[in-house]
């Protein structure tokens, strides 16, 4: 009778959200994820001590998780969750109605009568958040900030905790004492997650591994034209070596982070995305990692083809691809195992429309035919590799009945020996060696994913100028090391691959735009570390989806301004107009600011801007304000500056390079219930037909108070003496 060893592999991942410089978290999936399925997949596992698993921690999530625990981290939908229902602020009213409904809806919202009755209630497709405010009473909000919540917790969690399955039999006309009661619950649970992996590694039953840190693509790091082995013909970024000083980094910190966590170094790792290539192996090997594992068409490749699916799915040679190899590298080696993924699929993807019970049978009569076609192995391995939070929204039951079912059946079956990736690895050291690694990732053995795309292109090149800036300033001396750690951490963040993961047409969300923004922010929080400030193309977006929707118009006729701060309508109708916080669509971008609306136009040598501030006239809102700035991209370096902007009569000033313009102070401002700005074209050495792209920006200090456009640039076009003519006949 042949027997299979089962290698099942969670990969428990997050990219690090947080925006430590400004001390913001847009995102809560570190937390929510946490109580429902890092705590859950761990429960599952103490539920059934004979099943042996191999779990991967990613650092940048324990990291995370660590802060919540400590209670030093929060994110937006946390802070709006604490919030009292009856004192709500407009916008995060707004919020709650738009954000707070993110779930999978058939399996998280529908199944609890008051959540789904929220859902109804809220018509998500038909209004938006202003339309249907008028819907929802304090007693719903509250209902709705407990659901968003409650629906994020393990099902496990109610089978052993009765408090918890008694608020949640409650259902509806929580109090705010019963609110904070969950949320500070949620906290206690978030505890658990890492002394209960601990506990399972202790006593055997689980073998956790790492990733480098902030789950970068590690052959991408090293050389960005290894992309070529898989993409011969592919369009890379402008600078194409590598970093492997980075790739060193993130690999010894993540052993680093285990050790501390864990109280032993890891001796496997799942690289970020599966890839792979040779010259990660004596990179690994350094730091004490024995084995890797990534997805099998890497091992078809790396056999020129021998492994490989047939046009039924069937794998042929499968005794090639059941079994653990050897990679070597300029002296150093490795053992690899290579994800089945169609094993991985099913899990994945398919066995949620299945009862759970059929669903795990299905599993282990696959399992039970990879045996029978692998019989002549000495020790044939099915490694099933999958991440370990994502599909199990989509299961009716969060995925519980499944893996009770899995667990317990392969514990129990004859056939099926449930083993970690080690414990496989030390009774059976591979025998045979990979004649050269092929370089690739986990999807369709290329990096397609993460480079190529002209977004992905643009993402690596903004990456490199930041970090040639920030090479720069390391080596003058004029930073403290402190300073230079965290700059450099900004750096290695957006290294990640998650950030790649949404440019391009590839993949995407509705919160491609947030991706895109952390990505840049990350980038601008270099510069500003070192008190630099940042380039302005890092504030322009490199995603293009959603680019057809312009954030503006664009003026209609010559404008006739006169500059005193008190805005008559009609000499502002014919001008383009910009409302703050507009993209209320990202979940970055809810907040207001001191800004409330910009307006901007031409006379036929001026450039005129007029700025409406936010809860009352401008020389009341701006008193605070230091400098207002307005920064073009083009033309290049110029800026305009107005240092105390509410003051009676404030002064403008243009500026070159960093440097006081030889052209003179011929800015006029004037600042009453609104702001208005007019300067000369020429002044900035522009003429018609020359594209002007500018942005706003207040200054408390050193500190950016609110910037306009919140993403993006102004943009319009000096205009010809005919354009009112032109317009006129359009």
């Amino acid at each position: 009778m042949s027997t299979v060893s089962l290698a099942l592999m969670w990969h428990q991942h997050q990219p690090y959200y947080p925006d430590d410089v400004a001390g913001e978290n847009p995102m809560p999936w570190v937390r929510l994820h946490g109580t429902k399925d890092y705590l859950g997949m761990a429960l599952h596992l103490e539920e059934v001590p004979e099943f042996r698993c191999t779990i991967n921690l990613v650092p940048s999530l324990l990291v995370q998780l660590e802060a919540y625990v400590s209670g030093t981290a929060t994110d937006r939908h946390l802070r709006v969750s604490r919030m009292p229902a009856d004192g709500l602020a407009r916008d995060d009213a707004y919020y709650l109605l738009d954000h707070f409904f993110m779930a999978h809806a058939d399996a998280m919202i529908r199944p609890y009568p008051r959540y789904h009755e929220l859902y109804q209630q809220r018509a998500l497709g038909i209004d938006n958040a202003e339309q249907a405010i008028s819907r929802f009473r304090d007693r719903d909000f509250r209902d709705l900030q407990v659901w968003s919540n409650l629906s994020w917790m393990h099902p496990l969690l109610f089978e052993k905790d009765p408090e918890l399955a008694e608020f949640r039999a409650k259902g509806r006309r929580y109090s705010e004492e019963e609110k904070q009661w969950l949320l500070d619950k949620q906290r206690d649970l978030l505890g658990q997650i890492i002394p209960l992996h601990r506990k399972l590694a202790d006593r055997g039953q689980v073998e956790l591994t790492t990733t480098p840190f902030y789950h970068p693509i590690l052959p991408l790091l090293l050389d960005k034209r290894l992309a070529r082995e898989a993409m011969p013909d592919v369009n890379l970024p402008g600078y194409r070596d590598g970093y492997p000083e980075d790739a060193e980094v993130h690999v010894r910190r993540a052993v680093e982070s285990h050790r501390r966590q864990f109280g032993e170094s890891p001796r496997g790792m799942w690289p970020s995305e599966g890839s792979v290539c040779p010259e990660i192996i004596p990179l690994l090997a350094r730091h004490g990692i024995q084995w890797i594992a990534t997805d099998e068409e890497i091992l078809g490749c790396s056999l020129n083809g021998k492994v490989g699916r047939d046009g039924r799915g069937h794998v042929r040679h499968p005794e090639l691809l059941y079994r653990a190899w050897r990679a070597e590298e300029a002296g150093h080696e490795i053992a690899m195992v290579f994800r089945d993924h169609s094993m991985s699929d099913q899990v994945g993807f398919h066995y949620q429309r299945s009862p759970g019970e059929a669903a795990a049978g299905d599993f282990l009569a696959k399992l039970h035919a990879i045996g029978d076609a692998c019989r002549q192995n000495p020790a044939t391995l099915v490694p099933v590799i999958l991440d370990g939070e994502n599909c199990w929204e989509y299961y009716p039951d969060g995925g519980v009945s499944f893996l009770r079912s899995l667990y317990q059946s392969a514990a129990r079956d004859p056939r099926v020996r449930p083993v970690t990736v080690g414990e496989f690895l030390r009774k059976h050291p591979p025998t045979d060696t990979i004649p050269r690694l092929f370089s690739g990732s986990w999807i369709s053995h290329n990096f397609a994913i993460w480079i190529g795309h002209p977004e992905d292109n643009r993402a690596w090149d903004a990456l490199h100028a930041t970090r040639s800036f920030l090479v720069e300033e390391s080596r003058d001396g004029r930073h403290d090391p402190e300073t230079l750690e965290r700059a450099w951490d900004e750096i290695y963040i957006a290294e990640g691959s998650d950030w790649f993961w949404w440019y391009g047409d590839d993949h995407s969300s509705a919160l491609d735009a947030l991706f895109d923004h952390l990505f840049r922010k990350h980038l601008r929080n270099v510069y500003v570390l070192l008190g630099q400030e940042p380039p302005g193309g890092l504030y322009t977006p490199i995603s293009q989806a959603g680019a057809h929707k312009p954030i503006h118009d664009q003026p209609t006729s010559f404008l006739n301004v006169r500059v005193d701060g008190r805005g008559s309508y009609f000499e502002w109708i014919d001008a383009a107009h910009y409302a703050c916080g507009n993209e209320r669509g990202t979940m970055a971008l809810v907040t207001k600011g001191l800004l409330q609306a910009v307006w901007f136009g031409f006379s036929a040598e001026r450039l005129l801007i007029r700025v409406d501030t936010e809860g009352g006239p401008a020389r009341d809102r701006l008193e605070n304000v230091d400098q207002l700035r307005v920064g073009f991209i083009e033309p290049a370096e110029w800026e305009v500056l107005v240092p105390f902007p509410a003051q009676p009569k404030p002064c403008g000033s243009i500026h070159h390079a960093g440097k006081p313009s030889s052209n003179g102070t011929t800015v006029e401002v004037a600042t009453e219930k609104i702001l208005e700005l007019a300067v000369p074209f020429g002044r900035l050495g522009l003429k018609a037909g020359d594209p002007v792209r500018f942005y706003l920006e207040v200054l408390g200090g050193r500190a950016s108070l609110d910037r306009a456009p919140r993403e993006g640039i102004f943009e319009l076009t000096v205009p010809t003496p005919d354009f009112e003519r032109i317009m006129w006949q359009v």
